[in-house]
């Protein structure tokens, strides 16, 4: 893997793909999500060509995550589902953070790369990374030997109802950290994997190697630490209520990834003005319910399939 800009314009995104069956005081509704999924369609929204890798069954669900990614113009390279497409339950807990339950084929999701996967990996100026199964040894040999010489951005993203080994993610996770371009941890990552000091693992990641990292702690805001240094930004102020926070993160890494292919920004200033950037397309994303991309300038975006999660 290679911290190099690569000529071509697209990305490539793999991880999950999945829907989100929302349970509230509203009711029982379905939307399109997934981490991966919604920085291959933020990437999109953002005018790059994006093209996602996950697996998605031959069923109904599968049908509506291929509508919604076809709606959103991003290209799909599905891998097989032999237990079918990935759902998660989701319901508020007490504090109104969502809480996840995932089935049988979202704890055990697999990615293999074909032919096709290989040459969109080959031909993508950066692939992304979000929501992988790091702690399946086999998954993550397959991921590094189709990245190749890759430039990559990674986002752990684990779930409590998905992780069966902590260590092992860890360790698959860091393996793919150390020559990242950017990796993006943010709160609860931290506390998920590692001792809950979100400063003390943005050094760790920079020490074994990573170009950047990007740190989110909501609503404390976001640092990038770079070679050129070290830059903080608050969250930005928009008018309207923040109606849900839980795309934010995926908003800020794909805001990120498309400064990293239009731009590659070298010195603070640049690296500042992406951070605000994100930290502007972050607020606006809470702006609305479920995960799809918004920035300030399409908050008012109305139509078929703006409500994925």
């Amino acid at each position: 893997m290679s911290n190099e800009t690569s000529a071509a314009g697209s990305v490539v995104v793999i991880g999950d793909a999945l829907i989100d069956e929302i349970r509230d005081d509203a009711g029982v509704r379905e939307l399109v999500g997934g981490a991966a999924l919604n920085v291959a369609v933020g990437l999109r929204r953002l005018g790059v060509d994006t093209t996602l890798i996950a697996m998605v069954g031959d069923d109904e669900a599968g049908a509506h995550i291929r509508e919604y990614l076809g709606d959103h113009g991003v290209r799909l390279i599905s891998s097989e589902a032999p237990h079918g497409s990935s759902r998660a339950v989701v319901q508020r807990a007490s504090n109104g953070e969502p809480q996840y339950v995932f089935n049988e084929a979202a704890q055990k999701r697999s990615i293999r790369y074909s032919d096709e996967a290989r040459q969109a990996i080959s031909d993508a100026a950066l692939v992304a990374i979000s929501c992988f199964p790091f702690d399946v040894p086999a998954e993550v040999d397959a991921l590094v030997d189709a990245l190749g010489d890759a430039r990559v951005a990674v986002d752990p993203n684990p779930r409590t109802g998905m992780l069966s080994d902590r260590e092992e993610f860890v360790r698959g996770f860091e393996r793919l950290a150390t020559s990242a371009s950017v990796v993006k941890v943010g709160a609860d990552d931290a506390a998920i994997l590692y001792d809950g000091d979100l400063d003390a693992l943005r050094g760790r990641l920079r020490g074994l190697g990573a170009a950047a990292v990007l740190a989110t702690a909501g609503a404390e805001g976001a640092t990038i630490d770079a070679d050129a240094g070290v830059v903080s930004a608050p969250i930005a102020q928009l008018p309207g209520a923040v109606i849900d926070t839980v795309g934010a993160g995926d908003a800020t890494l794909a805001a990120v990834s498309e400064g990293l292919v239009s731009a590659s920004p070298s010195d603070l200033a640049q690296w500042r003005v992406l951070l605000l950037r994100a930290m502007d397309i972050a607020a606006a994303t809470c702006r609305a319910e479920g995960g799809l991309l918004r920035t300030p300038e399409s908050l008012a975006d109305s139509g078929r399939g703006v409500n994925g999660s």
